[in-house]
C-alpha cells in the first residue's frame, strides 16, 4: 500500500461516513472531485506548495480557487488538509471515497486497457463476465494501449488481471531468468 493510500484513507473514510449519514455520496463525489482537480493543476500546485505560505493561506487559497463550487463542509476539508499540509492527498482521497461509494452502492468501477478497440459487444460481454466474478455491477472504462500488444489489461480495486501480450512475454522473461 502506498504511502499517499496510508495517508488519504482516513479522510476518504471520514467524508464517506458523513456523506452517508447525510445521503449526499453523489454530492461529495463530484466536490472531491473538482477539488482534486484543482489541488493537481499545475499552477495551483506552484502556488500551494510555495514555502513562504502559512498553512492557513494555503487552504484559504484552495477554498478560494474552489470558489462557489464547494459548501461550509468542503471549506473546513480544505482547511483541516491545510493544516495538515495534506493538499496534494485530494486526488487520493478523491479514489478511494469513489471506491467506497462505488462499494456501498453495490458497483465496481473497472479500467480496461486494451491494445486494440472494443466493440459494444465485447464491452458488453466482458462486463457481465466480470460482474459474475465480482458479484456487482460494473462501470467500465476502455482505454487503448497499442504498446501491450495484444489482449487487455483489467484493473478493478486492487485486483489487476493481465492478460495483455506485453505482460505474457515479461513473465516469460522473468521465469526464465529466476
Amino acid at each position: 500500500m502506498s504511502e499517499l493510500t496510508t495517508t488519504a484513507r482516513p479522510y476518504a473514510r471520514a467524508i464517506f461516513e458523513l456523506a452517508s449519514e447525510s445521503g449526499k455520496l453523489t454530492e461529495w463525489s463530484e466536490t472531491l472531485q473538482f477539488m482534486a482537480a484543482v489541488a493537481s493543476n499545475e499552477d495551483a500546485r506552484r502556488l500551494l506548495d510555495n514555502p513562504k505560505l502559512t498553512k492557513e493561506a494555503a487552504g484559504e487559497i484552495l477554498i478560494k480557487l474552489c470558489g462557489e463550487q464547494i459548501d461550509d463542509q468542503a471549506q473546513n476539508l480544505a482547511k483541516l488538509l491545510a493544516e495538515n499540509s495534506r493538499i496534494s492527498v485530494l486526488p487520493e482521497i478523491s479514489a478511494l471515497y469513489e471506491e467506497l461509494k462505488a462499494d456501498a452502492e453495490g458497483s465496481a468501477d473497472v479500467q480496461v486497457t486494451s491494445a486494440f478497440e472494443m466493440s459494444d459487444a465485447e464491452q458488453a460481454k466482458l462486463a457481465d463476465a466480470l460482474k459474475a466474478k465480482l458479484g456487482r455491477d460494473v462501470n467500465l472504462t476502455v482505454e487503448i494501449d497499442e504498446s501491450i500488444m495484444g489482449g487487455v489489461i483489467i484493473r478493478a480495486g486492487d485486483m489487476v488481471i493481465d492478460g495483455s501480450i506485453q505482460g505474457r512475454l515479461q513473465r516469460m522473461t522473468q521465469a526464465l531468468n529466476g
